[in-house]
């Protein structure tokens, strides 16, 4: 055993109790705080039922559940059946397939009950096992055999305790790692044939968690198998570090703590934060230079916590220092080795909870202008808003980010996670917070090495950001793109803040396609962030589509509510975007692919007036219309279209491709016989009132719930350019 020790962790057991004596008719694996998974048999046995009862136990009567934990009182309860796998005898086998039980708990486990962690079963892995009654002395040590199809068998040592009655259900938690690798079925009775009592001496069998996974799948668990915790066997195995590392590092820790009771004092302090044990004897006052090297190699945050308390001993200058800075240096090409201190991340973590929870469009927003020319972590591109359950996934990522920005010849760049947190002080609303993170950005670019110069550069980049005023917010802009002929519901989505001086301000959405109402929401998010942050409102909403996009339903998507977001009973507040706000469509994809479409846009805008060309019978074909728009109608900024599905699409290539900047229809009329249907909307009256006319109309509909024979209008609104960057997205070299 080296120096650092982990100190053994307490185990907890769980155990499914008879209704008759109360004693343990098996044990149980804890997968969440709520669900308890055991065996088919032990629910038989426990409710007093043949042990390999295929049938689902009826009736909703409880099941009597016990906790038990090391040093605590044993803690008992009640749960219900919630999913059942029946054993499955094999034909002329001693063993049997299935039999799975998970049941849900009336009130969540205690706090010390730690839920398992799975990992599939090997054949070798060396395994233990409990009683259900949860005695500690009940122990029983096999090993995994022979895979034999959904089962896999195993094998007791000849000393100790033996798997038998009251085991089944439990965990067979892997010795190595704690982790858990299977259910424990049964044992193997003496003389079942074909086997003789000797070769079934502490012979039993599991099911392995490969075949849970797909049993519970089988049985539509899926819910419940999602909350469960799993990790690869490759990232259980520990290899150790590379044996160059070690060898770079040592002479640069001699340097550092040569002195023995120098090291111990240093060693002690980091043991305690990593929560190791240190030996209390005299017998090794210190550990050698090559285990603390190998520790600060495997552990992530071993060399931040270490040079931490090293940081006010070397001081500022000198050689120390630049010791320190080389170990550091090396950290850096390391994969384990983490940026922050135990100390540090936990500080930072709770402090961007607190903006998380306050300000929740803050980090984002930040983010895409401190780290401009980084791929940002998906936490903080799928929503304007960091969840709060998020803000540990942004730093452990943004750790790992390099910045390359603020080096001097004297000192390092300033690391992204540093220039994130100094821009989020910048602009956050509470003075203290803003000072307690500046004052922490200054501790950790003091143990790193940073200069004062490189962070104060940052810090004046942040602040310059935080003081400038944006314009206001007038409109949200929406970019679609259908998903593909195999998903034709599902859009991908692109979002800019157009501000009242024609800029343009990039939101941060998920790149995967997305359904309409998950769109809607986004939309109405994106406005409600922008109201919060800025005190501007938007009102309208640009849709931007392509020319086979015209006849997308954008208006009536679920916007979704700020309450029914907090409140799913709630949900029924919620608005369709088009009631919420001024809806329209725009289609540069066709009055780009004209020369003349954008001059005679601004030509018509400029001389139009309040004239309106009504197309009806008289003018539904092509030519009729491209007549009366190069002549008689050449100045007239705005088009209603009448008649039927099958002529609108052309007759709207043409207006766009003839500049005209306005047209309005009605996307479910069948014949120009339903163009009363949009008497109601006054399409003629004066066109700087049209889109809030068109909002009053939708939202009188929407509240009537309008029957199949009420007008869905749809409007084109191309005001002034629309300069939105292409797909292109460019990343940090580094």
């Amino acid at each position: 055993m080296g120096w650092f020790s982990r100190p053994t962790a307490p185990v907890s057991h769980a155990a499914l109790l008879r209704e008759g004596d109360g004693k343990a008719a098996g044990a149980a694996a804890l997968l969440s705080p709520t669900h308890l998974l055991t065996c088919a048999h032990v629910v038989n046995d426990a409710v007093g039922r043949d042990p390999l009862c295929a049938e689902r136990p009826t009736g909703e009567k409880s099941l009597r559940i016990a906790f038990h934990g090391s040093g605590r009182a044993s803690l008992h309860g009640r749960a219900r059946l919630s999913v059942w796998v029946a054993p499955e005898p094999r034909s002329g086998d001693v063993v049997w397939d299935g039999d799975l039980a998970v049941l849900e708990l009336e009130e969540t486990a205690p706090e010390w009950a730690t839920p398992v962690v799975w990992r599939d079963m090997t054949e070798g892995l060396e395994l233990r096992a409990w009683h259900g009654g949860g005695v500690g002395i009940t122990y029983a040590d096999t090993v995994a055999g022979f895979r034999d199809g959904p089962g896999c068998y195993l094998d007791g040592f000849l000393t100790g305790a033996a798997i038998g009655p009251g085991y089944s259900g439990g965990p067979l938690r892997v010795k190595s790692d704690r982790t858990v690798a299977g259910l424990v079925i049964a044992q193997v009775m003496p003389g079942q044939s074909p086997l003789r009592a000797q070769e079934t001496v502490r012979r039993s069998w599991a099911v392995p968690w490969q075949t849970v996974r797909e049993r519970l799948t089988r049985a539509g668990a899926h819910d419940i198998l999602a909350g469960c915790e799993v990790v690869a066997p490759d990232h259980l195995a520990c290899t150790g570090p590379a044996e160059d590392s070690v060898r770079q590092m040592v002479p640069l820790l001699r340097a550092l703590l040569d002195d023995t009771a120098r090291r111990a004092d240093h060693c002690r302090h980091l043991a305690a934060r990593l929560g190791l044990e240190a030996p209390s004897g005299g017998e090794q006052p210190a550990p050698t230079l090559d285990e603390l090297a190998t520790l600060l190699l495997t552990e992530e945050r071993a060399l931040a916590t270490l040079t931490e308390s090293l940081t006010p001993v070397v001081g500022g200058y000198g050689g120390d220092r630049r010791t320190l800075n080389d170990l550091l240096a090396l950290g850096r090409v390391e994969p384990t080795v983490r940026l922050l201190s135990i100390t540090e991340h936990e500080q930072l973590h709770t402090a961007l909870l607190k903006v998380a929870a306050d300000e929740p469009e803050l980090i984002p927003r930040a983010a895409q202008e401190a780290l401009r020319l980084l791929e940002l972590p998906e936490a903080l591109t799928r929503s304007p808003r960091l969840a709060m359950k998020d803000v540990d996934t942004v730093v452990r990522a943004l750790e790992e980010y390099p910045d390359g920005r603020g080096a001097t010849a004297s000192s390092l760049p300033v690391p992204a996670l540093l220039r994130l947190t100094e821009f989020v002080a910048a602009a956050v609303a509470d003075l203290d917070r803003r000072w307690w993170l500046r004052a922490w950005c200054e501790r950790v670019a003091g143990r790193l090495g940073i200069s004062v110069a490189a962070l104060e550069e940052r810090r004046a980049d942040a602040d310059a950001w935080a003081a400038r005023v944006p314009a206001p917010v007038t409109q949200v802009i929406v970019r679609l793109h259908r998903a593909g002929a195999a998903d034709p519901d599902r859009f991908l989505c692109e979002l800019w803040l157009g501000h009242k001086n024609g800029g343009r301000t990039a939101v941060a959405t998920p790149e995967c396609p997305l359904e309409p109402g998950e769109i809607g929401q986004l939309i109405r998010q994106t406005a409600d962030g922008s109201e919060a942050t800025s005190g501007h409102a938007p009102t309208r909403v640009d849709v931007v589509v392509k020319a086979d996009g015209l006849d997308i339903p954008v208006d009536e998507w679920n916007a979704g509510s700020a309450l029914g977001d907090l409140f799913p009973d709630l949900a029924e507040l919620s608005t369709p975007l088009g009631g919420r706000y001024q809806v329209t469509l725009r289609c540069p994809d066709l009055t780009g692919s004209v020369p003349t479409a954008a001059s005679e846009m601004r030509r018509r805008w400029a001389v139009g007036g309040d004239g309106t060309l009504v197309v009806d019978e008289s003018s539904h074909d092509i030519m009729s219309l491209h007549k009366l728009l190069d002549k008689p109608h050449r100045d007239t900024a705005r088009v209603v279209l009448h008649g039927p599905p099958e002529r609108r699409q052309q007759l709207l290539h043409v207006c766009l491709a003839m500049g005209v900047p306005v047209v309005l229809w009605d996307r479910d009329a069948g014949s120009h016989k339903d163009a009363p249907r949009m008497d109601a909307l006054d399409p003629t009256g004066p066109l700087d009132k049209l889109p809030q006319r068109l909002q009053e109309f939708r939202m009188l509909q929407y509240a009537a719930s309008a029957s199949d024979g009420a007008a869905r209008p749809a409007l084109i609104w191309e005001e002034g350019e629309l300069a939105l960057p292409g797909p292109l997205r460019l990343a940090d070299p580094s």
